[in-house]
């Protein structure tokens, strides 16, 4: 069962990006939905708690400043969590130019989670459309503009926002990065970028520096990176699925690419960070059995 807050739209005027839905749920222990399909794209944001969300045989465990995408069509099964059952947030949507939109972000069929740390401003998005139920073209435009703002909100990236200030002196990084972003999992190399940008190599080599003190490589490298840490902290998946998700071209040119970049292999950063969750875990634990028999006691001495 779930304690949920839904808003659906029927139809909408805009046939290239539109919102179908919009929801946020407080769920009970162990609350799942599926295995199902659904006909359009679904994205969660987990505000609270956590829980897991499997596609085929891929299964991730997520938690709160993460969140999951739904393709459309797709067969997904999502649970929450028994001990900390996860509250989250949610927006359908669908459209003609849907797919590329969510490229923006970041996600793709073989990236579908990710992080950010902006959930109250996400919240406090979802729960303005919430308020906005009656069926007039105001209110059409209205939620329109807001599923734009949650679109705003998602597409940052911290790799991307390092640079936000800098890279604005050239529309051909800014034009680079987002290429990278929509094709880094593809196996592309900076010749790829140069041809699709129409330029030489050795100029989009200057304006990266410029921009960025990084190279056109090293900036590549670095997002691949990013990507690769929210899979080994999100995912079970093999650092040899994990390496071609992002572009690498073997598992051993990843590990050897992520260690100079992180200072430890995929498989101790992977260590580290089921570490520092459990240590995380029993220290909540610890803190809730205090405050039980403070409770406890009180109840004694009353």
């Amino acid at each position: 069962m779930e304690n949920a807050y839904v808003l659906q739209l029927l139809e909408s005027k805009f046939k290239e990006f539109h919102l179908c839905f919009c929801g946020y749920a407080e769920c009970e222990p162990f609350h799942s939905y599926g295995p199902a399909s659904r006909p359009n794209y679904i994205i969660h944001y987990i505000l609270e708690g956590k829980g897991s969300y499997q596609v085929g045989e891929q299964k991730y465990y997520l938690k709160k400043g993460q969140g999951f995408l739904i393709e459309p069509e797709s067969l997904t099964f999502y649970q929450a969590d028994g001990q900390e059952p996860w509250k989250y947030l949610w927006i359908g949507f669908g459209g003609t130019g849907a797919a590329k939109l969510i490229q923006d972000i970041g996600l793709n069929s073989k990236q579908l989670v990710f992080q950010c740390d902006s959930g109250e401003e996400l919240k406090q998005i979802v729960f303005s459309m919430l308020k906005h139920t009656k069926s007039s073209t105001s209110n059409v435009y209205y939620l329109q503009g807001r599923l734009f703002d949650i679109f705003s909100v998602l597409t940052r990236d911290s790799i991307v926002d390092l640079f936000e200030e800098t890279r604005k002196k050239s529309a051909y990084v800014q034009e680079a990065i987002i290429y990278i972003r929509n094709h880094y999992s593809e196996g592309i190399s900076v010749a790829d970028v140069a041809e699709a940008l129409n330029v030489n190599r050795s100029y989009l080599y200057t304006v990266f520096k410029e921009s960025l003190e990084l190279s056109p490589k090293e900036f590549l490298t670095k997002f691949r990176i990013s990507r690769a840490k929210e899979q080994l902290s999100l995912t079970e998946q093999s650092v040899e699925y994990i390496s071609c998700s992002c572009g690498y071209r073997s598992a051993l040119v990843f590990t050897k690419a992520f260690k100079q970049e992180v200072g430890m292999t995929p498989s101790q950063f992977r260590k580290k960070e089921r570490s520092e969750a459990r240590e995380s875990l029993t220290a909540a634990k610890e803190e809730l059995e205090l405050i039980g028999d403070a409770r406890t006691c009180k109840m004694i001495d009353g």
